[in-house]
């Protein structure tokens, strides 16, 4: 019988993109509708596409007792903690809890991989050069053992690496951690920056549009790839009873589908959404927002514009926002949870940025343009390669009883 989802606390949050760093340069650029994106200066070979790079990364320097870990998504972990006095709520939690009982789960799809990227463009004689010679940095863990020794956290420490659900898987596995009573509290989130394998590794499957991308556009041609840093703090309702916020559901499955396409019907989508549903006591009528995964790739929107379709009330509203950001692969989820929770948290509907002329097969759920509205349920989406997908829903504290 499915466990029902222990309502958590979200005590704070996070996000560091191509719109800025922090809370409130994402709540700017969204009233704005100002997208992040630009043409790419990122890649040492020529790739006309647009990419959501983050400024004053490579400026970053780690503090000296972590330099073992140096490189350029280390640095993107230490920009994004150190915004909206993150690593102070932290500090309280683990000084309320004991840093043993407080667990760190966070996604990346590649990690490290620019610095062994790099190290293989610099070979020394056949051996990576004496600068990247750091076992440290060259393993899919790197971002994880990093923040935890950042954080001194001794509690359980897990890297989910599937694609693009993978800082969206991981508050589910935060939520059965405190619900099995392995730990108090949580941090979540997720860490991709920019690489030439995924750079050039999507655009060998032509999924990278040559322009910035549009997501649910009736000529969208790819995605735009981005990079973030995002996290979030979770903890047990009655320890912190007046957090406005909460996560009521997480819903996940595998529809194993095809490598890289999703189910054209939206099979294994719609498990995960309804899974967190029910996971959440809600059922459909009861969301006002979706935060859509919305790739602006032609077989992911064409799937979530029908998923939403056939599921919901017209009054639910959806929108993508990877117009602004670009996809952030890993850190999509966590990126897109945060203006999640920024959308419930001010009341309004963030616009479906980048849109010329909306698909046809879209329906009048999707908002558009900002639309002033309160919010008491909203939900996130992650689809990732694979068929992996994953399903949040979020709450203000008074909509956040279970039936």
């Amino acid at each position: 019988m499915r466990a029902t989802t222990l309502p958590l606390a979200v005590t704070a949050y996070t996000v560091t993109s191509a719109l800025g760093l922090g809370q409130e340069a994402h709540l700017d650029a969204l009233a704005q509708q100002r997208s992040g994106l630009r043409p790419n200066d990122f890649s040492s070979a020529p790739l006309a596409c647009w990419i959501g790079r983050v400024d004053g990364v490579e400026a970053i320097a780690l503090p000296a007792p972590f330099a073992q870990w140096d490189c350029r998504n280390n640095r993107l972990a230490w920009l994004g903690l150190n915004q909206d006095q993150f690593l102070h709520d932290v500090r309280t939690a683990r000084e309320r809890y004991g840093a043993h009982r407080v667990a760190l789960l966070l996604g990346t799809s590649t990690a490290s991989i620019a610095a062994t990227e790099e190290g293989y463009r610099r070979l020394d004689g056949g051996r990576f050069p004496h600068d990247l010679h750091r076992t440290a940095i060259h393993t899919p863990h790197s971002l994880t053992a990093f923040v935890a020794a950042a954080l001194d956290i001794g509690g359980p420490c897990l890297t989910i690496s599937t694609a693009c659900s993978s800082s969206a898987k991981v508050f589910a596995s935060a939520e059965r951690l405190i619900r099995m009573d392995v730990v108090d509290a949580a941090i979540v989130g997720g860490v991709d920056s920019l690489c030439e394998s995924t750079l050039f590794g999507f655009n060998a499957l032509e999924l990278v549009s040559g322009e910035p991308c549009r997501p649910f556009d009736a000529q969208r041609r790819g995605i735009s790839i981005g990079e973030a840093a995002g996290f979030a703090l979770l903890e047990r309702t009655d320890a912190c009873p007046d957090a406005p916020l909460r996560l009521l559901g997480c819903g996940e499955s595998s529809d194993a589908h095809h490598m890289s396409t999703p189910d054209p019907q939206g099979v294994g989508a719609e498990i995960a959404l309804r899974d967190a549903l029910d996971r959440a006591g809600l059922n459909v009528s009861q969301v006002d927002y979706i935060n859509l995964h919305g790739t602006a790739s032609q077989k992911n929107d064409a799937m979530e514009a029908a998923l939403v379709a056939r599921l919901f009330p017209a009054r639910t509203r959806v929108s993508s926002t990877k117009g602004l950001t670009g996809h952030t692969l890993g850190a999509a989820g966590i990126v897109e949870a945060v203006i999640t929770l920024l959308a419930l948290r001010e009341g309004f509907v963030p616009g479906n940025a980048g849109v010329l002329h909306a698909d046809p097969a879209c329906s009048a759920h999707f908002a558009w343009h900002n639309e002033p509205r309160p919010l008491k349920v909203a939900s996130s989406h992650s689809f990732g390669f694979g068929g992996n997908n994953a399903c949040l829903v979020f709450a203000h504290a008074d909509a956040s009883a279970h039936p």
